[in-house]
């Protein structure tokens, strides 16, 4: 509604577009309650492991960025500790009703499916089932795999269909069309910056199979067979996660090109993880010196370039997602403005 008195404009906003709609608030709830269930068992997982490991909360805080410093053996890894505060946040973010949730909260869930999946695959093997029974810790471990499956399957199941169009007020296309246009231009770029990243991290993965020494077989099995290690292990394997990770630059970088701007939280929250583990890694390359040694081959270069560029292209994906450019989902808007009676901007 806009209304003048004399030279004052008042444009009073409309429903909160940022918010989920009415009939869709039980379908967020839900959410909320399966994130932050999942999120306080990945936590309480994290705080046995600090209290068994050697060392005490301070270590545990150097190593969760600094690879070199984590004190033993920890429960959970990385990609773990990242994760639970994706969860716990996105949980917050579905609680108060935001929409921005919604596509962070579905990626949440393909990714815990995965992770279930691929365990299922390992409780195929009988050796393997034995080792959750010989594990004191075995009962534990397969409730929070259990727990995850019911989260991936419930979460979709609840918000695949809570599906909300954009809403206007009357006579407010011309002051939609700029945002819309910025938030369009907005997810293009963090796609082109996911699907750089993703073909980048998809060379190097090639390059190490296709070198010699490594059993390819042997590492796609590790990619999806859970009893690989032959132990229950809560945490992800490396294969898991590199070729997890790089499915996921690549097909949420071909749905924000397609300007799918309902793919911003899910842009959000997996750029934020990638940035949290390229400063780990930056961390880790700082302390073992190879940034004077990197320039010395071209592989090493190339190496360092590829770190680089994940830095930058993460860091303005964050950026991008949480500033003014995806609009109403996460930007600022104007509630209300001047004019000079003159009718001056």
């Amino acid at each position: 509604m806009v209304m003048q008195d004399g030279g004052t404009v008042d444009v009073r906003p409309g429903a909160d577009p940022g918010r989920a709609a009415p009939e869709h608030r039980g379908a967020y709830r839900v959410t909320a309650l399966c994130l932050g269930l999942y999120a306080g068992t990945l936590l309480a997982w994290t705080v046995y492991g600090i209290a068994r490991g050697d060392g005490d909360l301070d270590d545990f805080l150097e190593g969760l960025f600094n690879p070199g410093a984590a004190p033993g053996a920890q429960v959970l890894g990385p990609y773990e500790w990242s994760f639970t505060v994706v969860f716990a946040v996105v949980a917050a973010l579905a609680l108060a009703q935001r929409r921005v949730a919604r596509s962070a909260a579905l990626l949440s869930a393909a990714l815990l499916l995965a992770v279930s999946l691929r365990e299922g695959v390992g409780l195929l093997s009988g050796p393997y089932r034995a080792q959750y029974g010989h594990d004191p810790l075995g009962g534990w471990a397969l409730a929070t795999r259990g727990l995850g499956l019911v989260v991936a399957l419930v979460v979709p199941a609840v918000l695949l269909p809570a599906v909300e169009g954009r809403r206007r007020a009357p006579g407010t296309a011309a002051a939609w069309a700029g945002p819309d246009a910025r938030r369009d231009r907005s997810a293009r770029i963090c796609g082109v910056l996911f699907l750089l990243m993703g073909l980048a991290r998809l060379s190097w993965t090639v390059r190490d199979l296709t070198a010699g020494g490594t059993d390819v077989a042997h590492y796609l099995r590790g990619v999806v067979d859970g009893s690989l290690l032959g132990t229950p292990d809560l945490s992800a394997s490396t294969e898991f996660t590199t070729v997890g990770s790089v499915l996921t630059l690549l097909v949420l970088g071909a749905l924000a090109l397609r300007a799918r701007r309902d793919v911003q939280g899910a842009l959000l929250v997996f750029a934020a993880v990638e940035l949290y583990l390229t400063v780990r890694t930056v961390v880790w390359l700082t302390v073992t010196d190879f940034f004077n040694r990197s320039l010395e081959t071209t592989e090493g270069a190339l190496s360092m370039a590829t770190t680089a560029y994940g830095l930058a292209a993460m860091t303005s994906v964050v950026v991008l997602a949480t500033g003014r450019g995806f609009g109403p989902y996460g930007g600022i808007r104007t509630e209300g403005f001047r004019t000079a009676r003159a009718g001056r901007p």
